[in-house]
């Protein structure tokens, strides 16, 4: 299902970020106070704002209600990143994420109620988007131009069944490579095993087939 994405600024982190999640199929809006970016972004993504991100009612009139995550990307702006993320909070996003160039910046984020925080030398844009844009990726590691290797969590049709009886490598072209409980340590998986809830599949695949399953 499409989600409707707020990236606010428009630093290197957050163009990369902004133009992979529009290249996955989701409709994202982008906002700087910088109108140059804002002209080269305006024809990678479903719309782009100026407006300063410092200023409360520039912020509150980008109707961030009616997106599904908010995204800072302000990691050099404590105050603008404080004030989007109070801002979206306020107004009900349901998932409100931040961009955190250091420990402190992280602590006092988590305090005004970021969801998650993202750290740019953890996290590349592309990989940010291919954990965002999917409710069963929990994280996601490029091997070469075609290939990856990604965490999921598996759908609720597969609880309950095994690995012959899915045929995911005939279905969806994955290889599961690994298997853990949370908490627990990743081991190979008996394909006669039934897979939990609680489970969690390091699956290896190509990058064009991740969308045919998520």
């Amino acid at each position: 299902m499409k989600k409707s994405i707020a990236v606010l600024g428009l630093g290197k982190y957050g163009s990369s970020l902004a133009q992979a999640l529009y290249d996955l199929g989701e409709d994202v809006l982008v906002v700087d106070k910088n109108e140059n970016l804002i002209r080269d972004m305006s024809s990678k993504v479903t719309s782009a704002v100026c407006a300063n991100l410092d200023n409360e009612d520039e912020v509150a009139a980008l109707g961030l209600q009616n997106y599904d995550i908010a995204i800072t990307c302000m990691g050099g702006n404590l105050s603008a990143s404080i004030l989007c993320v109070s801002i979206a909070k306020e107004k009900g996003v349901p998932v409100v994420i931040a961009k955190a160039s250091s420990d402190r910046m992280k602590k006092i984020l988590k305090r005004v109620g970021v969801d998650k925080i993202i750290c740019p030398e953890e996290d590349g844009g592309v990989r940010s988007a291919r954990i965002l844009t999917s409710q069963y990726i929990k994280d996601y590691f490029e091997i070469d131009d075609n290939l990856c290797m990604i965490e999921i969590q598996p759908k609720k049709a597969w609880v309950g069944k095994n690995l012959i009886e899915l045929n995911l490598r005939k279905k969806f072209n994955m290889n599961v490579a690994g298997i853990k409980t949370n908490g627990g340590n990743w081991a190979y998986i008996d394909p006669t095993r039934e897979i939990t809830e609680d489970n969690l599949l390091m699956v290896i695949i190509e990058k064009d087939d991740i969308n045919k399953w998520r």
